[in-house]
């Protein structure tokens, strides 16, 4: 199960990374780098929810807080990315990218911090 939970944790880093820096490269927000959110969102939960049943206790550390907070960020930013595109506002599409680099940075902060320790010292 370890190997799912890394997998897919991966999947969502190159998917979600695919996207925002696309995104950020072309200079507006389309919807190829929605699919690719979407996708991240979907590869985060399948590997938190892997993790979830690996963990040995149900008490929330830095990690599990972090990737929560990151999650719901993931999730908000996915339907956020919706609206705009489905607003058609020039200028929200245009400036989409700052905020999905945001949320991108803060979705590494669970990524990385605990690297080779998977849950056990964060």
């Amino acid at each position: 199960m370890l190997a799912f939970a890394v997998i897919f944790i991966n999947l969502a880093l190159l998917s979600y990374t695919i996207g925002v820096w696309s995104e950020k490269r072309s200079g507006q927000l389309q919807m190829k780098h929605l699919a690719y959110f979407g996708l991240g969102l979907l590869f985060d939960t399948v590997g938190t929810t892997f993790m979830k049943l690996l963990a040995e206790s149900t008490v929330l550390n830095l990690h599990g807080i972090t990737g929560l907070i990151a999650l719901v960020l993931m999730f908000f930013h996915t339907v956020w990315a919706s609206f705009v595109l489905w607003r058609k506002k020039e200028n929200q599409i245009k400036q989409f990218h700052k905020f999905s680099l945001l949320v991108w940075i803060l979705w590494l902060v669970p990524y990385s911090c605990c690297g080779s320790n998977i849950m056990s010292s964060c």
